[in-house]
């Protein structure tokens, strides 16, 4: 028996649970086809699925065909949901992707390939709806081979046990449908040519190899509503799949996290080595050779310094459906739900296996949690207005010493405009927090922050329909009525050059000071942790609770109050007092130590801050941040090298960073004059031709064929999200229904209007009590507070370098 974990994808309403339930009822798993729109399919297991006709979350079940033994992972199809779709392709044997026969291949299908090749899965293809007016085989393997691969082939059908014997046999040139198949199909891989020119076939086993290797994708035509094709599938599955070989080591991967009726949290995993046993004890301690990644601490890949947990998995179930069995053990290759584990993430690994890499879908819009009774229309205007005095503050006055005094009063009148949400009371707030730190442990990618400066929940979400799942699944599991301010855009910061931040906290009977150092990083890196100091000059226990410091917060950037992303913070120096330093001291003085360093950053100071002679520290900032000061104004330190100062931008060496969009951007030939000069307006880039392998992460696909059909133009480029959200409408209008727009995240680079929404921001660093820059020292036996720009003149330790 052939054991797989085949996981089904598609762009929504390609009809992947469709297929998923024809699967299953030709199997003999279910006695009734159910159909989506009847609200009865065997897979759409939640009242919400039923009441939109989407799937929402991956489920499981089980189809046994022959001999093979195939666990199915039905997926989400809707873009916004495709994290979770994300999170599954890392437990996969093979994959098998949907598509429409008569839309062809989509913008999401794209995406969707991309990641299949990023994660290295095995696909089959089903082009479905082949009984609809339109479909024509031909053109839809033209199209996918045009827009997916060139590797893409019918096989021949061969007996349904000779996948499972010992001598694989050959498949000859009068078995392929088309002659000509044989041939191309054999120019894919070295071997299969080798084996090709000698025996005039290609052997079963050789056809093997090169689908598990991704060099032979296997395409299949049928209708799974009509279950036309559906057989044949399932046959080609039985014979061109393999089971892998799993190691004796145990290992396990985690990729999701729900919990059931009964609020039991179930962690959703495959093993992947060893066998799992019910009332095992599991935990997330390895030995060094096993990465750990630790948890992530925000969406872009920073971690956090994982602490050691170790649980019993209470219960070991295997579900098929909505309903399940209790097992005793779980062999490698087998996908379960364990209870009894509170620590777990999507994503960690377990034993062996190592921790996932950061996601390449996230969400770049956030939103506002509010009380149900919130007018959203009165709440935009005021923003609206608000956004308008801001303009006019900013506005450059000039003229007599008033006119700049009416300035400052125009801005601070701006400041005041800013509209105040309407707010929860405690107790629902509190209800609020609570339910969706649930919804956040399923789906991290929610990252529920509490801002305490506005008093407000923020949460990350993917789109529209994500924002209406989430509120009705507080409503229906929570009992909670909230509504959603208008998205904004998931803006991040960053920095362009290094600095050594110091922070100090020192009230009476407390003492700890750290020195961070602050360095740009790789784009997408995240925020990076490292410690280079010795253990002669602070203890390992200090130096092991400040790095805890440094990523168990989401630390704020000084630009607009930003998460801060692509930056490396390395513990360069610090002191504790054998006596007097606490836990919690070194908390204080590592989140002053970030802070201080930002704020020197902004204020064009890099380097080691270091006053000429004749100058305080706190004078040449002041100089600084007044741009009075150039870069090289100082000379070299007391090693001999060269430390740069000056105003490096308008924000010193900070900067606003905003994601953008990869997109491709299909129209008729008489309207691509429009489409270049929206782009353009919209601050893009674009290229004419169909580049639809450009990257993705790291597993992109190149696209093969023509550019351009013969009535359409395609552009391909990329984007501000903030300047694209909206443009797949005004496509839709300019093209009359005609155009097709696919936006994919990019990542995130330099705000291109930064200026604007700096002004907007209305953040001011040295006003966030939560993020203080400042440091406190002692002296007469009590504590006082130390601006930033005066901590390096009464720092205790000096400076790294």
């Amino acid at each position: 028996m052939t054991h797989i974990v085949a996981g089904i994808l598609a762009h929504v309403d390609a009809g992947k649970t469709t297929l998923s339930e024809a699967l299953l009822y030709r199997s003999g798993r279910i006695r009734k086809l159910g159909r989506v729109d009847h609200g009865d399919a065997f897979l759409d297991t939640e009242s919400l699925e039923k009441q939109r006709g989407i799937t929402i979350h991956a489920h499981q079940a089980s189809v046994r065909c022959g001999n093979l033994d195939l666990t199915l992972l039905d997926t989400p199809g809707h873009v916004d949901f495709a994290a979770e779709t994300e999170r599954v392709l890392r437990v996969l044997d093979y994959a098998i992707l949907v598509v429409s026969g008569t839309d062809g291949v989509q913008g999401h299908t794209e995406t969707l390939w991309r990641l299949l090749a990023r994660y290295q899965v095995p696909t089959f293809i089903f082009v479905n709806k082949m009984d609809a007016a339109g479909a024509d085989r031909a053109v839809a393997l033209a199209d996918l081979r045009r827009r997916l691969s060139d590797a893409v082939y019918e096989l021949p059908m061969v007996a349904s046990d000779s996948g499972a014997s010992d001598s694989l046999p050959l498949i000859e040139i009068a078995q392929w449908q088309r002659v000509e198949d044989a041939e191309n199909v054999a120019t894919l891989d070295e071997s299969a040519m080798d084996e090709y020119l000698e025996t005039g076939g290609i052997t079963l086993a050789r056809l093997l190899t090169m689908i598990a290797e991704r060099k032979l994708f296997p395409v299949f035509f049928g209708s799974a509503l009509k279950l036309e094709g559906v057989d044949e599938f399932m046959a080609g599955l039985e014979t061109y799949v393999r089971e892998p070989q799993w190691p004796a080591e145990f290992g396990a991967r985690i990729y999701k996290v729900s919990h059931d009726a009964q609020h039991n949290r179930l962690t959703w995993l495959k093993v992947t080595g060893g066998t799992l046993k019910a009332k095992a004890l599991l935990t997330n301690a390895r030995d060094s050779s096993v990465p750990s990644g630790g948890v992530p601490s925000q969406p872009d890949g920073g971690t956090v310094p994982q602490s050691v947990w170790q649980e019993k998995a209470d219960q070991v179930r295997v579900y098929n459906g909505a309903k399940f069995d209790i097992a005793t053990d779980i062999p490698a290759g087998s996908v379960c739900a364990v209870t009894g584990l509170t620590h777990t993430f999507p994503g960690e690994g377990l034993g062996m296996e190592p921790d996932a890499e950061s996601p390449s879908i996230q969400p770049v819009l956030t939103y506002t949690v509010l009380p149900p009774d919130t007018d959203l229309d009165a709440l935009a205007e005021r923003a609206a207005a608000a956004r308008t005095a801001a303009a006019v503050a900013s506005e450059p006055e000039q003229g007599t010493e008033s006119d700049g005094e009416q300035s400052k009063n125009a801005e601070s009148d701006a400041e005041a405009a800013v509209p105040l949400a309407p707010a929860f009371d405690d107790l629902t707030l509190h209800k609020v927090i609570t339910a969706l730190r649930e919804l956040e442990d399923e789906d991290p990618l929610l990252h529920v922050v509490w801002q305490e400066r506005l008093r407000e929940v923020h949460v990350q979400l993917m789109g529209a329909v994500q924002l209406e799942i989430i509120q009705q699944e507080l409503h229906d599991r929570f009992g909670l009525d909230v509504v959603f301010g208008p998205g904004g855009i998931l803006y991040r910061e960053t920095i362009t050059a290094p600095i050594e931040g110091v922070g100090h906290f020192e009230p009476l009977r407390h003492y700890a000071e750290a020195h961070i150092r602050l360095e740009p990083g790789a784009p997408g890196s995240g925020v990076q942790i490292a410690t280079a100091v010795s253990e002669n000059v602070l203890d390992r226990n200090w130096q092991r609770l400040i790095m805890t410091h440094l990523g168990e917060r989401e630390h704020l950037g000084v630009l607009i109050g930003a998460p801060l992303t692509d930056v490396k913070l390395t513990l360069v120096a610090g002191r504790a007092h054998l006596k007097h330093t606490e836990g919690g001291d070194f908390r204080q003085a590592t989140y002053r130590a970030v802070r201080q360093g930002l704020m020197e950053l902004r204020a064009g100071v890099s380097g080691r801050p270091s006053a000429a002679e004749g100058q305080t520290d706190a004078e040449f900032v002041k100089e600084a941040m007044s741009g009075g000061v150039q870069s090289g104004d100082r000379g070299s330190d007391s090693d001999g090298g060269a430390v740069t100062t000056g105003h490096a931008g308008r924000y010193g060496y900070c900067r606003v960073l905003e994601p953008w969009y990869r997109f491709r951007l299909e129209v008729p030939q008489d309207m691509v004059g429009r489409a270049m000069s929206d782009i353009q307006r919209m601050a893009g880039t674009f290229e004419m031709g169909d580049d639809a392998g450009a990257g993705f992460g790291s597993g992109a696909a190149a696209s093969t064929g023509s550019a351009t059909d013969a009535d359409y133009a395609v552009l391909t480029g990329e984007c501000p999200v903030s300047e694209m959200r909206d443009y797949a409408m005004d496509v839709n209008a300019y093209t009359h229904g005609r155009g097709r727009l696919s936006c994919t995240f990019a990542g995130y680079r330099p705000c291109h209007d930064e200026e604007r929404v700096v002004r907007e921001a209305h953040y001011d660093p040295e006003a966030d009590l939560e993020n203080t820059p400042d440091s406190v020292f002692c002296a007469h036996g009590a504590g006082y507070p130390v601006k930033w720009y005066k901590v390096p003149e009464f720092a205790h330790v000096e400076y790294v370098g």
